[in-house]
């Protein structure tokens, strides 16, 4: 798909993410509107999955660390076939399978569950050592949040998988600089993060995570070391699209009011056309 036509989608996305917080009166938006562009241009222009097929072995495999912005993985898997787009509207109802956070066994596309942060990039590793002892050319994706960074165990892990020479593992870290209550530089200061990772033997590009040309040729295969973890930093501002939610850290987990919902509705319809 071209850019443009990625960027259709993402905007598309981002409308029905703002309409399902609002309906049901809870969410992350500001997490979800920073990484959905990453994640259309996965689903729609990188990764190798089928909606036919969800359990395919030779699939590729996407990790969303970053668990409490599943809604906009949900809509991602409705657009691309894997659940009904209507369905959408059941997230967080009673009896739903979209729950706040992903759930492989309830939703066919979602590999792993996640939510306690730290937990996606391990499991994300030992995915990429199975192809590997295998001899499989899948490849593994994990997303992480930059506050998520602060977790001992994705620091293991790196280390695990230069170890490892895993260059079939590549780590998307959504670098909105704010987390849960505060910016990132306020808590504990991780950034600059590339040249921690590279220190460990990743190999580390740095992107605009908006921009849809950046993310498709960072994601691609030319891109990657047969031995060599890769990690894109991917440079977004959380609430992004919409003007008040952007780069502010009250909108981690805030819900809309009517009147918030008609602008933000409003700003990104235009967008759109």
């Amino acid at each position: 798909m071209s850019p443009e036509t990625l960027r259709a989608i993402a905007n598309r996305i981002r409308r029905r993410d703002l309409q399902a917080v609002f309906e049901a009166g809870a969410g992350h938006i500001g997490g979800e509107f920073s990484v959905i562009d990453i994640l259309t241009a996965l689903y729609f222009h990188t990764l190798s999955v089928s909606p036919d097929n969800p359990l395919d072995p030779a699939r590729d495999r996407l990790v969303l660390s970053k668990g409490h912005t599943a809604l906009a993985l949900y809509i991602v898997l409705a657009e691309k076939g894997f659940i009904p787009m209507e369905e959408i509207s059941t997230f967080l109802q009673h009896g739903s399978r979209l729950n706040g956070h992903p759930n492989r066994v309830k939703v066919p596309g979602v590999e792993t569950n996640t939510g306690p942060l730290g937990h996606g990039l391990p499991v994300a590793l030992g995915m990429a050592k199975a192809a590997r002892l295998n001899g499989e050319s899948w490849r593994t994706f994990v997303i992480t949040g930059d506050g998520e960074m602060q977790e001992g165990s994705n620091w293991e892990a790196i280390m695990a998988a230069a170890q490892f020479g895993l260059g079939n593992l590549t780590l998307i870290i959504d670098h909105n600089r704010l987390q849960q209550g505060a910016r990132l530089a306020d808590t504990n200061a991780l950034a600059p993060l590339a040249p921690k990772l590279e220190a460990f033997g990743w190999d580390v590009e740095e992107i605009d995570g908006h921009d849809m040309e950046q993310i498709c040729a960072a994601l691609s295969a030319d891109r990657c070391r047969a031995d060599t973890p890769r990690c894109i930093v991917a440079h977004t501002n959380k609430g992004h699209g919409v003007s008040f939610m952007s780069d502010n850290v009250a909108w981690h987990h805030k819900v809309p009011n009517a009147e918030q919902y008609k602008q933000a509705m409003a700003e990104l319809e235009a967008a759109a056309s």
